[in-house]
């Protein structure tokens, strides 16, 4: 009975070993396929629009419209005569903040100038170099008639004259800030046709492969963005058209 009971027990304890061996990979697998699955995460630039993100340049052009017409809207109804510079900034903003971040992600190196001919390298500086001469002819002939109009209009009072000299310079500074904005516009939209040309989605670009990593929604939208074309529309074409409005509405104000 010893010999028998003693078997008996060796067998259940075998029994026992064999039902605490842990599970197979197999059985693992099983169990991983029948639990919950888990969801996909997210992507952090979802919350774009559809639309936006398929035609990101057709919307740049209609915000760059209705804003075009809020500044002809603004000389027709005749607000505040800073208004007009506030629309033309908003007119540019998508385009020019986008542009901003992309000349701002994009190092130096990225941009030289390997396809250049040294024809058009000396050609680029001779036109600076007579834009520059042009300039300072214009400025000069403006100084000598106002310098002889203010002093035949006051005459040799010091103050007077030198009152109306800093007056005349503030009036003026309005119209240097646009120049100089034109002239950033432009500068910037150079800058845009060589890293990523006139396409709206452009296939191949030197930006930076880095810029906005996992978010491509976001950066399609910025780089839809930032195109040469509407830079140069929506912030010198505004600006332009600020200005030639103004320009006939003061030219029937003095016919009048």
């Amino acid at each position: 009975m010893s010999e028998g009971g003693g078997d008996v027990r060796a067998n259940v304890a075998a029994v026992d070993e064999v039902a605490e061996v842990p599970p197979k990979a197999g059985n693992a697998k099983d169990e991983t396929a029948t639990g919950p699955v888990r969801a996909a995460k997210p992507e952090r630039d979802s919350w774009l629009p559809r639309w936006l993100v398929a035609h990101p340049l057709y919307v740049g052009w209609a915000w760059t419209v209705v804003w075009a017409g809020l500044i002809i809207l603004d000389e027709v109804v005749d607000l505040a005569g800073w208004t007009w510079y506030l629309l033309v900034l908003v007119a540019a903003l998508p385009t020019l903040v986008s542009t901003l971040v992309v000349l701002h992600a994009t190092p130096r190196s990225h941009l030289r100038a390997v396809d250049a001919t040294v024809l058009g390298h000396f050609f680029v500086r001779f036109l600076a170099l007579v834009a520059a001469f042009m300039v300072w002819a214009a400025s000069v002939v403006m100084s000598a008639s106002i310098s002889t109009t203010v002093q035949s209009v006051i005459g040799d009072s010091e103050k007077e004259v030198t009152a109306l000299g800093f007056n005349l310079m503030l009036a003026a500074v309005p119209l240097v800030l646009s120049i100089l904005w034109m002239a950033f516009i432009v500068r910037c939209a150079w800058f845009l046709r060589r890293l990523r040309g006139w396409r709206q989605i452009p296939v191949k670009t030197r930006v930076p492969k880095k810029f906005l990593r996992g978010r491509p929604r976001l950066k399609r939208v910025v780089v839809g963005l930032a195109h040469p074309g509407l830079l140069l529309v929506a912030g010198l074409g505004t600006s332009l058209l600020a200005l030639f409005v103004d320009a006939v509405e003061l030219t029937l104000n003095v016919l009048d």
